[in-house]
C-alpha cells in the first residue's frame, strides 16, 4: 500500500477468517464497530512504521476483499440490516462530490468559545445543547476553519440486466462512496461493492406512510469492476507464455477464424470480419490534431436464419466491453446520449447511450434496418469521426465513442435478391454504407452437400448438448453419426478454448500495436485504383478513400492476431481478400462471375475448402461401398477401397476449386486414412480403421 502512496489496505477475508475466525465472524455481523477498531489499529501500525506518511496521508482506511457471500439486490431483507454484504449491478446514475461533515467544532456567539469536536455520524443531526463556558442555550455558528469535511458521493445501482427475472423491473439500490472511493466506477459500468447495509430515518417516507419506515443505503467499503478490460483478467505468466506459445503457430489466423462462435456452422466470412473487428487496427493520432479511427465496423446483410443475430450474443460474451441493442428498442438519444434533470440536485445531467457506454469496446445493433431513418443519422458522427457532440439545455460538450460497430440488418422484403444490386436489395443510404469496413451478404443458397454437412452439424451439435436424464442408445447413435463424428474430430484440434480466446485477445490489445513500414502498400494502391474502376459502372456498393483506410485497419488487425509489431505482406493480403469478398458479395449475380475471374489472384488467397473437398471424398467412399456391396453382396471381408483422383477434381472443379495439391498434403486428409497413388491415380481409403 505504501509503495503506491495509496490510502486504503485490502485485506483479503477469506485468508483472515484462518487467522482471526471471531474477529472475522464480528466484522460480517457488526462491521461498523469493528472497521473503527481495525482502522485505529492501522493507522497506528503505518505512522509508526512511515512516520512520514502522514505527510502524504492523513488517515489510513481499511478495506474487505473477497467477502464470500454474494447477495442480489432484489433478496436484500431486514435480516442483514447493519452487517457487511457484497452485491454487484450497473451503475446508473452518479451525483458530483459534495463535502461531507465529518469532524465540526461549534463557536459560541456569545462568549466566543469553541465547543467540540463532535463526529458527524450519516444517521443523525450533531446538535449543541448548552455553552459549557457561559450556561446559554446559543446561538452557535459552524467553525469553518477547523471543521473537517470528507468527499461524498451518491452512486445508484441497479440490478445486471441478465439476472432480472422475465417481466419484472430492475431493482435498484443507492450506494454512497467516502473519501478515496469516489470516482471509481462510471454510470455503465458493472460493479461488485462491499459495504455496509445500514438504515437513514427517512421523513419523506414517514409522512407518506404514517408511520416510522426507513429508506436504507449502503455505505461501500470496496469496490470492484467486474468487467474491466484489466481486472477481468490479471493474465499469470503461464497465460503469457502459453498465449506466445500460441501465437508461433503459423495457422494461428485460421484457428482463431475457426474458434470464433463454434457452435455455428460454416459462414467463415463472417467469421473473419468478426475476429478482425475483435482485435482490432490501430488508431492513429497526428500530433494530437488529427486522429483516425482503428475501429473496423461491419455490417451482415442476409436472409432470416443465418444466424446473424446469434453471431452478435456471441461477441457480447466474448468482446470487451460489448452492448448489445436492437433497431427497434434503441431511439437517436439512447444510442447517443441524454439530457435529463437530476432528481437530487435539480440541475441537468448527462446519460451516456449505447455508443458511449460501448467506449473501447464494441457496440452491438440488431434489426438495424428497423431503425428510423432520423436516428441512424444520429451515428453518422459516431462511426467515422468516434465522438458525440451535444448541445441541449445549455450543455454544449463532446462525448467518446471509440467503438467498433457491429450491426445486422435483413434485406427488403425478407430475402435477398440476388438479379438486384446492393442499395436495391436494402434500405440504406450511401453516406452510411460507406461508414461499413466489410459488408458480409449472407445469402441462404439452396447446396446438397452443404447442407447436408450443415445437417449433421446440427444434430450433432444438438445431441452433444443432451440435457441430463435423457437417455439414448449411445452406440446405435454413434454408428449411424460415423461421418459427422469424424468430421468433428477433425476440427476439434483446431479450436482454441473460449476463455483462451479471451486472454489471447486481451494480451493482444494492451501490448501489440502494429506499424506499418514494411508492407507492400504499392499493392494496395493498386487494389483500389481496380476496385474504383469496376464501382464506376455503377454495380455494387461505391468504393471511396474510406476502402483504403479499411484495407489498412484490418491488415493491422491480421498482424495483431499473429501478435507481430509490423505488419508483413500475408497480412496485406488476408486485407485484400476480405474486402474484395465483401465487395464483390454486393454484386448483382450476373457481374459477380466476372469479378471474381478479374480478381482470382487475391481472392484465392489461404482460403480454406479443405472441408469440403473432404465432404466430397467421403461421399465418393460411400457410393463406391455400396457399389462394391451390389456387386459382390458383401463389404465385410474388404480392407481398403479406391477412388479415382479424376472423380474428385470433377465434383471439386462445381465449387471452383481446381488444384487438390493442398489438400492432399493437408493433416485432415491423413487423420481420415486416406492414402494418395499418383502413378495409378487413385485415392486409397483404408477401412481397417473404421
Amino acid at each position: 500500500m505504501v509503495s503506491v502512496n495509496k490510502c486504503s489496505l485490502e485485506i483479503d477475508y477469506k485468508q483472515f477468517i484462518y487467522v482471526h475466525p471471531n474477529i472475522a465472524i464480528w466484522l460480517a455481523d457488526a462491521p461498523q464497530s469493528v472497521l473503527e477498531v481495525m482502522e485505529e489499529v492501522a493507522n497506528k501500525v503505518v505512522f509508526d512504521l512511515h512516520p512520514n506518511y502522514k505527510q502524504i496521508h492523513q488517515k489510513v482506511y481499511v478495506r474487505i476483499t473477497n467477502l464470500p457471500v454474494y447477495d442480489q439486490i432484489r433478496n436484500i431483507r431486514q435480516i442483514h440490516l447493519n452487517t457487511m454484504i457484497r452485491i454487484g449491478g450497473v451503475v446508473t446514475r452518479r451525483s458530483g462530490v459534495f463535502p461531507q461533515l465529518q469532524q465540526v467544532k461549534y463557536d459560541c456567539n456569545k462568549c466566543g468559545a469553541i465547543l467540540g469536536p463532535f463526529f458527524q455520524n450519516s444517521y443523525s443531526e450533531v446538535k449543541v445543547g448548552s455553552c459549557p463556558e457561559c450556561q446559554s442555550k446559543g446561538p452557535f455558528s459552524v467553525n469553518v476553519e477547523q471543521t473537517i469535511y470528507r468527499n461524498y458521493q451518491k452512486l445508484t445501482l441497479q440490478e445486471s440486466p441478465g439476472i432480472v427475472p422475465a417481466g419484472r423491473l430492475p431493482r435498484y439500490k443507492e450506494v454512497i462512496l467516502l473519501n478515496d472511493l469516489i470516482d471509481c466506477a462510471r454510470p455503465g459500468e458493472e460493479i461488485e461493492v462491499t459495504g455496509v447495509y445500514t438504515n437513514n430515518f427517512d421523513l419523506s417516507l414517514n409522512t407518506k406512510n404514517g408511520f416510522p419506515v426507513f429508506s436504507t443505503v449502503i455505505e461501500a467499503n470496496y469496490v470492484t469492476k467486474k468487467q474491466d478490460l484489466f481486472s477481468a483478467y490479471k493474465l499469470t505468466q503461464e497465460d503469457k507464455e502459453e498465449i506466445e506459445k500460441l501465437a508461433k503457430d503459423p495457422r494461428i489466423a485460421d484457428r482463431i477464424f475457426k474458434s470464433i462462435a463454434p457452435s455455428i456452422y460454416g459462414h467463415e466470412d463472417m467469421k473473419t470480419a468478426i475476429a478482425l473487428a475483435m482485435f482490432g487496427g490501430q488508431e492513429k493520432n497526428v500530433e494530437g490534431k488529427h486522429r483516425l479511427r482503428g475501429d473496423i465496423n461491419i455490417l451482415l446483410l442476409g436472409d432470416p436464419g443465418t444466424a446473424k443475430s446469434q453471431f452478435l450474443k456471441y461477441v457480447e460474451k466474448t468482446g470487451q466491453r460489448a452492448v448489445y441493442t436492437t433497431g427497434k428498442g434503441a431511439s437517436a438519444v439512447g444510442l447517443t446520449a441524454a439530457v435529463h434533470k437530476d432528481p437530487v440536485t435539480r440541475e441537468w445531467t448527462l446519460e451516456g447511450g449505447a455508443l458511449v457506454l460501448a467506449d473501447r469496446g464494441i457496440c452491438l445493433i440488431d434489426e438495424f434496418d428497423k431503425m428510423n431513418d432520423q436516428d441512424r443519422v444520429s451515428i453518422h458522427e459516431a462511426m467515422e469521426q468516434q465522438s458525440i457532440s451535444i448541445s441541449k439545455a445549455g450543455i454544449v460538450t463532446s462525448l467518446q465513442a471509440r467503438c467498433s460497430v457491429i450491426a445486422a440488418a435483413n434485406p427488403i422484403g425478407g430475402r435477398y435478391d440476388s438479379s438486384k444490386n446492393f442499395t436495391q436489395n436494402v434500405e440504406l443510404t450511401d453516406p452510411i454504407i460507406s461508414r461499413f469496413d466489410v459488408l458480409c451478404v449472407v445469402k441462404d443458397v439452396v447446396d446438397p452437400v452443404t447442407d447436408e454437412m450443415l445437417a449433421k452439424f446440427v444434430v450433432d451439435s444438438h445431441f452433444r448438448s443432451q440435457a441430463k436424464g435423457a437417455t439414448i442408445d449411445e452406440k446405435s447413435f454413434t454408428d449411424s453419426r460415423d461421418d459427422a463424428r469424424a468430421s468433428m474430430a477433425a476440427t476439434d484440434p483446431e479450436i482454441i478454448p473460449q476463455e483462451m480466446l479471451k486472454k489471447y485477445l486481451t494480451y493482444a490489445k494492451l501490448n501489440v500495436f502494429p506499424k506499418l513500414h514494411d508492407a507492400d502498400l504499392d499493392k494496395l494502391t493498386q487494389v483500389y485504383a481496380e476496385l474504383r474502376r469496376e464501382s464506376s459502372h455503377g454495380q455494387g456498393i461505391p468504393i471511396a478513400v474510406r476502402h483504403i483506410e479499411s484495407m489498412i485497419r484490418m491488415s493491422e488487425a491480421h498482424a495483431r492476431m499473429h501478435l507481430r509489431q509490423h505488419v508483413t505482406q500475408e497480412d496485406v493480403d488476408m486485407a485484400i481478400r476480405v474486402l474484395l469478398d465483401s465487395f464483390i458479395s454486393t454484386q448483382k449475380f450476373g457481374v459477380q462471375k466476372a469479378l471474381q475471374k478479374s480478381f482470382k489472384k487475391y481472392m484465392t488467397y489461404k482460403k480454406d475448402f479443405n472441408a469440403i473437398i473432404l465432404h466430397l471424398l467421403r461421399g465418393l467412399v460411400k457410393d463406391a461401398l455400396q457399389f462394391e456391396e451390389i456387386v459382390s453382396g458383401s463389404v465385410a471381408n474388404l480392407d481398403h477401397i479406391d477412388v479415382k483422383i479424376d472423380e474428385l477434381q470433377s465434383k471439386a472443379l462445381d465449387y471452383g476449386m481446381t488444384d487438390l495439391k493442398a489438400f492432399f498434403t493437408s493433416n485432415e486428409f491423413t487423420r481420415a486414412n486416406f492414402e494418395l497413388d499418383e502413378e495409378q491415380g487413385i485415392i486409397r481409403h483404408c477401412l481397417a480403421a473404421r
